[in-house]
């Protein structure tokens, strides 16, 4: 008899797990029965979820092995498009089958080998293809159109912490937040920006809690705790869009391109622009700004990632060029006996530009450039006016607004539903609605969800205490500034940076002098009118009030740089009365408020 093996397939997740591939099998064995084809039980080729597209395809690849080594009469396909979707993949499989020996049939289709049948299997082929260009362009603008009216049916399902509610005949689609993974977002959020947790902490604080993941697992892995910090749906806005596909090859990295091993899809996910992504509101459960400094804090960890380096350094991805904007990388030489570390400018090196250097800036001695660096920050921060503005700041916070408040409801609510549902569990078995066994299987993850929700309501209170702490400290200032300046002392190379990251936005070196753009808020002032000179630098940040800026009426050589200088300034009266200057001796005096 003759020989034939069958091969079927179908494309998208929704004909895998509606099983449609079944009955694709079906047809083809009954095609066979009725040529009185031979089918050995182990040639049944089935791609469940592959795209026609490409033919990287883990059944097909065994069917084309197959037809190369033992060689099979006939393969029998259900349509032209369940083969290939693209015309010239159809016509390589065809050819490739026919050089061994091996005739395709189709079920739908032409089925003998005259030019008229095989002109009609071509054109089958482009029909298809054009057809699967125009449904995925439908589709496309179908969703784009839906993203822009406001509809949360074109994001890709509801993510931690949201339930997807379907549309009815009286109300449209929308996302329910469910307050039990609601709590658990907002404690990850918190956690991240206000305890500088690690997304590797936040991953087994996670799986310590019991809470099962979106796709039901109870281990939680990096990767979805880093998605779920940079999901803006959690601040309220819900985004389509932000991913396109580029019909090219995706690039190798080093390990795989030594390995040999090549690109599995023919295709590549890129990053949209931001300006393209399309806005959609969804219930929010943390506050914008609470979202905006878990971003600034994702986009620091990736700018200081430490990488491979053994020896810490202060400055790491933060010192800049001001000449020609390239940053700064800490390199080292040899003496005859020690080793000196110094910051050069990547610009300043030959060998990565083809025209050699971009930048003239000279290398600077690490050791001095940190200790300049670390002494102007720890003199800024004992300046016991800009710490008693920044305290009487957050007590006017502490006062006016309560976050910890709503988060403590939200958790007491969720809490009050868990509870309520142990409880209907152990009433609906008392009435004999349920068996042991089921109240065996469903208790436990009721008591987990309890217990998680218990551990955040004290966590909170931890943090509700901590901040009573915290206001007390206003009262106790000098104590303190006494503890600051000792912690300075015996910080060590992490701790610092840690600070500096904190506290520095930038640090500029140029040719003759170094600009520290830092984040500290200081008391506003009205400085006196000076004009900058043409030939003046330009890098920095050039404020009124900015303590770092250049050419703003510093006083003569030989002055007191304690002392204030210009015209403006005169005597406040018995405040500066008997103060004296700690550098020089003299009278110190204080500028009128602005």
């Amino acid at each position: 008899m003759t020989t034939a093996a069958i091969y079927a397939r179908v494309s998208s997740q929704r004909q895998k797990k509606d099983q449609t591939i079944a009955s694709q099998t079906a047809a083809l064995r009954g095609y066979i029965d009725r040529m009185r084809l031979e089918l050995p039980a182990e040639w049944v080729f089935e791609d469940e979820g592959h795209s026609g597209a490409t033919l990287l395809r883990p059944a097909l690849e065994r069917l084309r092995d197959l037809v190369a080594q033992v060689g099979v009469d006939v393969v029998v396909v259900y349509a032209p498009d369940r083969l290939a979707r693209k015309f010239a993949y159809q016509a390589l499989l065809i050819q490739e089958f026919a050089r061994a020996g091996t005739r395709v049939e189709f079920v739908r289709g032409p089925r003998g080998d005259s030019p008229e049948d095989q002109l009609l299997v071509q054109f089958q082929g482009m029909f298809a293809e054009y057809e699967k260009a125009q449904l995925m362009e439908r589709y496309r603008r179908g969703k784009t159109y839906r993203a822009r009216a406001g509809s949360v049916n074109v994001l890709s399902g509801a993510r931690f912490g949201y339930r997807f509610v379907r549309k009815t005949p009286e109300s449209s689609a929308r996302y329910e937040i469910v307050e039990a993974e609601a709590a658990l977002v907002a404690e990850l959020f918190r956690r991240y920006v206000d305890e500088a947790a690690s997304i590797a902490d936040l991953t087994r604080w996670l799986t310590d809690s019991h809470a099962l993941t979106r796709t039901g697992k109870t281990r939680w892995d990096r990767s979805v705790v880093w998605g779920m910090l940079r999901n803006p749906a959690y601040a309220g806005t819900g985004v389509f869009g932000k991913t396109q596909v580029q019909h090219e090859p995706a690039g190798l990295n080093r390990t795989a391109r030594l390995q040999g091993r090549a690109t599995p899809r023919p295709v590549k996910t890129i990053d949209r622009p931001r300006e393209e992504w399309i806005a959609i509101p969804v219930p929010a459960i943390i506050t914008p700004a609470t979202f905006e400094r878990a971003a600034k804090r994702l986009q620091d960890n990736k700018r200081f990632a430490s990488r491979n380096t053994k020896v810490p350094s202060l400055l790491q991805g933060m010192a800049a060029c001001a000449s020609c904007g390239h940053g700064y990388y800490r390199t080292s030489t040899r003496t005859t006996n020690k080793k000196i570390y110094y910051y050069r400018c990547l610009g300043s090196d030959d060998y990565r530009y083809e025209g050699g250097r971009v930048c003239t800036n000279k290398p600077v001695r690490a050791d001095h450039l940190d200790t300049l660096v670390w002494d102007h920050i720890t003199g800024l921060l004992t300046d016991p006016a800009l710490i008693h503005t920044e305290i009487d700041r957050r007590l006017e916070q502490a006062r006016t607004a309560d976050p910890a408040r709503r988060e403590r409801a939200r958790l007491e609510t969720a809490l009050a539903a868990a509870s309520r549902g142990i409880t209907r569990m152990i009433e609906a078995y008392q009435e004999q609605l349920i068996t042991i066994d089921e109240l065996r299987a469903r208790m436990p993850d009721l008591r987990a969800r309890e217990a998680g929700l218990r551990g955040q309501l004290d966590a909170l209170e931890a943090q509700l205490a901590d901040r009573d702490a915290y206001l007390k400290l206003a009262h106790d200032l000098e104590g303190f500034l006494s503890q600051l300046r000792s912690g300075v002392r015996t910080a060590d190379v992490p701790e610092r940076q840690r600070v500096l990251r904190l506290l520095v936005q930038d640090i500029l070196i140029g040719p003759e002098k170094i600009t520290i753009r830092h984040r500290i808020p200081i008391r506003e002032h009205t400085p006196p009118d000076h004009g900058q000179s043409p030939d003046a630098d330009d890098e920095g940040d050039m404020r009124p009030g900015y303590p770092l800026r250049w050419r703003r009426g510093l006083p003569a050589a030989g002055q007191c740089l304690s002392a204030p200088a210009g015209p403006g300034v005169g005597d406040t009266g018995p405040r500066g009365a008997g103060a004296l200057c700690r550098r020089c001796g003299g009278d110190v005096r204080q500028p009128r408020a602005g």
